[in-house]
């Protein structure tokens, strides 16, 4: 969820009910921390609760490691909001509530949601926080309106946010295998046209502009690419100087989500490594981290050592916010700041 978008906060159940907007989906036996600046949220991070059989020596270096990347989305406060059975979710909340405070980041609240109420862990004052729980806010609630009104979306569990990024299958699938190697005889082509390397990378990286170009401008209108124009983008994406050109283009709308969303997507799964990439960068700017981490998860497997997925893999790994790198898509780093 970005700033520009951000919704007001009044009370604990307004930001229990935001949580799943701001995650993407609705969280499930797992502590999730808001970041806040006054009564404005700035970001959201969640992790599954350790396994019942986790050693506590484990459990508490985990929560040190969450807490310093908190840190570093520089958030003024914290909320710590933990889902699922007391027995489990307590521990975890108060370790990760101390390593937040080791590392100087102040912790506002720290919660409990379990069957539909709520218990503060820093509040036993009865008129506010009832030894019974608070009821949560329902589901049609005013903070719900206006985060669908924004156009945020709370998916049923992270399951459906991976599926969002799965591959199509069935006829679609088949058709998608015909129109690659179509793809693929074009692409033999274009090299046998002229076996000079220099002509033939400027060949590739002129195609693969003209192919970039014209996916913008398709989706931008609320179009789609046929199978075969997704097959010949794939194909060209591989060529690093064509994914740098797609990268640098990448800023945080909505039509591009949906852009290499469908050709993540669509594309077999030799080609998956940059859309994949580029849906995680486009969705990291957007301020959605959980469907960046999961666009880029699949990168990393189809191939484990792509190199723009290694470089996402590490900027999420190290919770940095978008506001906190400059701008620009560029692999070299050299980017300006974005507000």
């Amino acid at each position: 969820m970005t700033a520009d978008c951000a919704l007001v906060i009044r009370t604990p159940s307004d930001l229990i009910a935001a949580v799943p907007y701001l995650l993407g989906y609705h969280p499930v036996d797992s502590v999730t921390m808001v970041g806040l600046t006054g009564t404005r949220v700035d970001f959201g991070a969640c992790y599954d609760l350790p396994p019942p059989d986790c050693d506590e020596k484990d459990a508490r270096e985990a929560a040190t490691v969450i807490a310093e990347t908190v840190a570093r989305q520089e958030a003024a406060s914290v909320v710590i909001i933990g889902f699922g059975p007391p027995g489990r979710v307590t521990p975890a909340v108060l370790r990760l509530a101390q390593a937040l405070q080791t590392v100087r980041v102040r912790v506002d609240d720290a919660m409990r949601v379990t069957d539909g109420r709520w218990w503060s862990y820093f509040c036993d004052d009865p008129r506010c926080c009832s030894p019974d729980g608070t009821a949560c806010l329902p589901g049609d609630s005013v903070i719900a309106a206006e985060a669908t009104l924004s156009g945020h979306v709370a998916l049923p569990s992270r399951r459906e946010l991976v599926a969002q990024v799965a591959s199509i299958e069935g006829a679609a699938r088949t058709a998608m295998t015909a129109a690659t190697e179509r793809a693929r005889r074009r692409f033999s082509d274009l090299l046998a046209g002229d076996p000079d390397a220099g002509r033939y990378g400027r060949a590739i990286r002129r195609a693969g502009r003209t192919a970039v170009r014209d996916a913008e401008r398709r989706y931008r209108a609320g179009r789609t690419l046929t199978d075969d124009e997704i097959a010949w983008l794939g194909a060209l994406l591989v060529d690093k100087a064509v994914e740098d050109f797609a990268l640098d283009r990448v800023s945080p709308e909505e039509w591009r989500i949906r852009l290499w969303t469908d050709v993540l997507r669509r594309v077999e799964p030799a080609y998956v490594a940059a859309p994949a990439c580029l849906l995680s960068f486009t969705a990291w700017r957007s301020g959605r981290g959980a469907l960046a981490r999961v666009a880029v998860d699949r990168a990393l497997h189809e191939e484990p050592g792509h190199h723009l997925a290694t470089i996402m893999h590490n900027l999420l790994g190290f919770g940095l916010s978008p506001h906190m790198v400059t701008g620009g898509g560029s692999r070299t780093g050299s980017r300006r700041r974005s507000g």
